[in-house]
């Protein structure tokens, strides 16, 4: 249990791989997934490591996996995942695959090469059968189709004999339809209006051989007269990518032709037919298993990259590693690695060597499905320092608690629960799902988060008796209103009743208040005109009182980490004062607040004290007005020593802890004038005095061995008791966002109702009824617009703040860094590129 509460305990460990068995030792240390392999040849470029060439071949064999991936979507075949697991190929297995996935891609890539050019094939076909079709239906059209020259003489143009009569050439072709008023004007420009264009739309659009997509095209023919215009039209219609085709002259021809024609296409559609068929088996059979190829691959590319971070000794029989791992999994490290050893078949066993070293281990802070998203929240702010305490479990109530605070209703936390439990209930079948929505995943991946969210709000909703900006009367009210009262401080009359638009109950009369409300608010306060009176003061100091007990447990929390590290300057000169600093001022508001609240009824209210002008004399020592009577015998005595104590807390602070460390620095400096070569010379140091000496340069020196500087130690503690001292003042305000927000949720929620629902509800008609169910609907869409997921967002944000800036501050150092071992779960869950 205890490693929720701090970070696993690590070590460095070197590890000694026979050759012929680091390959299956590095595959079980990556299923385990709990070491953290070093970089030992950090000034060799990675081309020139051992197993450069491994790592080429498997980014090769991925390579082509992604090509036979891309095919696969582009058929629209679902590729198949099992969640299966496959062991990492040997070695020796490697040339199997290399030969099976060129097989897979050289058949591929011939098929689609085959493919397109049936493709274009038949798109030529099909153009020439509409070029015929449409075509005819000119010449019809022609009053004398004996002035056209024949179609060859214009493909291939020859000399046309002087005493032979004058004819009208033809071309025919098919061009993009998009293109067809820009063709027309440059054939009008450029021939000077010489040339006769017809041109018709294609009804079908056509598919590219290349990129499979469909394009409209219209079929054209253009008469001209002469060699010159000839050449000009071929010209433009290359420019224009046009595509040219022979058009027999005479009906008959043209008939033959297209029979012809068609008798291909029907030949070619069959062919084509049977490539496809042929191309969807290969790739059916290759989704089958392509997630598993691809694991295999990328376990394979893992585990040489990881196994060129080792040295190679001067036998090249052996691979030395260093990694940081666990102390709590170093047997199941052992396991692993006999495990691999016997894999290999090699009889020479792996060792695992643990090392002493100064350098300062990565933070590993274990969780599970639940503590997950809430670890997140922590270490968003920063990866926590070695062993240091982690906020997160103490995160897990008090994030959800201050969310709810200003997020506070019990209908609208009815639904981000349902939300949740939604989420909860199917998390094995979404996450199976593997959705690329990043949105959607972020939000699932604190689907706990927003459970726990979603109960402290019903809890909070009741407390402030609002759901849906309505009071919930579960108990009746306290207050009982009659017309008329034998108390002389209040008498109404019936003839007051009718008359008077705002009355107001008066707590101290006999038979209107009856006593506390037995859970949260009142419910008639849901109509009282001076509500948000009431409330402003009740929410605003109960964040007050949050506030500050969350801030101490801060700052106590911060006792657990000097303790662990043994550093007894840090509590005595550090976290001592900082308790009594903020104990005396602001733990003593706090104790303020509730003595009020206990001390004063409905009889005493009108004479209570403001609390914010008794807390500002406190600091100006201001006794001598008499308007503002003292709270309780001996307060000015108290509040005095009070204020003191804090002002005393302040040189604490400041002033003792930079000497202190001085004194031990030339302590240290002064034993080890005397030490020489470990022999005790006159008054050197004794055994104890070493281990003193040994202890502090652990403990006060860095790990790169920088010297005690005095003036250095003194800013860091200036700024530190600056910081603290101030902090605590505007911490504290900072706090008041709890009652800020809460304020505004409850009125956005209150306007949305009145806005909104109030107009369908006031509609007495059947009309009234029909209007209900769209008015009902704008306010659904509306209340989760914008009461539950932007005012939701708006109060996770500033319960993430209080809990990154005025919580975690007191305690949290967080520059760490994160452990981050050599793992096949990410290859598993398909995140391929992490």
């Amino acid at each position: 249990m205890g490693e929720l509460f701090r970070s696993e305990e690590m070590t460095l460990a070197q590890l000694f791989l026979q050759s012929e068995a680091a390959y299956c030792c590095v595959s079980e240390l990556g299923e385990l997934g709990k070491v953290q392999f070093r970089d030992l040849n950090p000034d060799i470029n990675v081309f020139q490591r051992k197993f450069v060439n491994e790592v080429r071949r498997c980014e090769e064999m991925d390579r082509k996996l992604r090509f036979v991936e891309k095919e696969i979507k582009k058929a629209s075949i679902p590729i198949l995942d099992t969640g299966e697991n496959p062991e990492v190929p040997f070695p020796r297995d490697m040339i199997d695959l290399e030969a099976n996935f060129e097989k897979i891609e050289n058949e591929l890539k011939e098929i689609n090469t085959n493919q397109e050019a049936l493709k274009r094939n038949f798109l030529e076909l099909t153009e020439l059968k509409y070029i015929l079709r449409k075509t005819q239906q000119f010449f019809d059209e022609m009053a004398d189709p004996d002035l056209l020259e024949e179609s060859s003489s214009l493909l291939e143009p020859s000399e046309i004999g002087r005493g032979a009569p004058l004819r009208l050439g033809f071309v025919a072709g098919v061009i993009n339809r998009e293109r067809i008023p820009t063709f027309e004007r440059m054939l009008w420009r450029v021939c000077r209006g010489n040339v006769f264009l017809r041109q018709a739309e294609i009804e079908n659009p056509l598919e590219d051989p290349v990129t499979g997509d469909s394009v409209h095209k219209s079929v054209f023919i253009i008469f001209f007269q002469g060699d010159q215009l000839k050449n000009r039209v071929k010209k433009i219609c290359e420019g224009f990518r046009a595509s040219l085709y022979p058009c027999p002259e005479t009906p008959q021809e043209r008939k033959e032709m297209a029979a012809g024609v068609n008798t291909r296409i029907d030949d070619l559609q069959m062919v084509l037919n049977q490539t496809e068929d042929h191309r969807q088996r290969v790739l059916q059979a290759a989704a089958k298993t392509i997630r598993v190829w691809f694991i295999k691959v990328r376990k394979m590319k893992a585990i040489y990259h990881t196994l060129n971070l080792c040295n190679i000794d001067v036998t090249q029989k052996c691979l030395i590693a260093e990694v940081w791992c666990p102390v709590a999994d170093l047997d199941s490290i052992q396991f692993a690695l006999r495990r691999g050893t016997e894999h290999s078949g090699s009889t020479v066993p792996s060792i695992l060597n643990r090392m002493q070293t100064n350098q300062t281990p990565p933070t590993y802070n274990k969780t599970n499905k639940f503590t997950y998203g809430f670890q997140n929240l922590v270490d968003a702010y920063g990866i926590g320092s070695y062993r240091e305490i982690n906020p997160a479990p103490y995160t897990i109530i008090t994030f959800p608690f201050l969310f709810a605070v200003m997020f506070g209703d019990f209908g609208h936390g009815i639904l981000m629960t349902l939300f949740a439990v939604w989420m909860v209930i199917r998390e094995s079948r979404i996450l199976s799902q593997k959705v690329d929505n990043e949105l959607f995943n972020m939000v699932f991946s604190g689907r706990y988060i927003i459970l726990l969210m979603g109960l402290f709000s019903v809890y909070t909703g009741l407390i402030y008796n609002d759901c849906f900006s309505k009071a919930l009367n579960m108990f009746g009210s306290s207050w009982s209103v009659r017309p008329m009262f034998t108390s002389t401080k209040a008498n109404w009359t019936e003839e007051l009743l009718k008359n008077a638009q705002v009355l107001q109950l008066d707590p101290d009369v006999t038979g209107v208040f009856n006593g506390p409300y037995p859970f949260g608010i009142d419910p008639i306060w849901s109509i009282a005109t001076n509500k948000l009176t009431f409330l402003n003061s009740f929410k605003m100091k109960m964040s007050v009182v949050l506030g500050i007990i969350h801030m101490m447990f801060g700052v106590t929390l911060s006792l657990l980490n000097h303790i662990y590290f043994k550093k007894p300057l840090n509590i005595y000169l550090g976290f001592i004062p900082e308790m009594i600093f903020m104990a005396t001022l602001f733990g003593y508001l706090v104790i303020l607040i509730l003595y009020k609240w206990c001390s004063y009824d409905a009889a005493t209210s009108k004479i209570a004290p403001s609390l914010l002008i008794h807390f500002i004399n406190m600091f100006m020592f201001n006794y001598s007005d008499p308007s503002f009577p003292m709270l309780y015998t001996g307060q000015k005595g108290l509040q005095c020593f009070l204020v003191v104590c804090a002002i005393l807390c302040v040189p604490w602070m400041l002033v003792l802890k930079p000497f202190m460390l001085r004194h031990q620095y030339l302590r240290r400096k002064h034993l080890g004038t005397h030490n020489f070569g470990g022999i005790r010379v006159g008054n050197g140091p004794t055994e104890e005095d070493a281990e003193i000496i040994q202890h502090d340069q652990l403990s006060m020196h860095s790990e790169e061995g920088e010297e005690f500087d005095f003036g250095d130690v003194v800013v860091n503690q200036a700024i530190h008791t600056i910081e603290y001292c101030l902090g605590c003042i505007s911490n504290t305000a900072s706090y008041l966002r709890l009652w800020a927000l809460s304020l505004a949720h409850a009125q956005l929620s209150e306007v949305l109702w009145t806005m909104v629902m109030h107009v369908g509800l006031h509609v007495n008609s059947i009309g009234g009824g029909i209007l209900l169910v769209f008015v009902f609907a704008a306010f659904a869409a509306l209340t989760i617009a914008i009461l539950l997921i932007m005012e939701g967002l708006s109060a996770f944000l500033h319960a993430l703040r209080l809990h990154w800036v005025e919580f975690q501050n007191k305690f949290y150092v967080g520059t760490g860094f994160k452990f981050m071992p050599f793992s096949f779960e990410t290859i598993r869950e398909g995140r391929f590129d992490d």
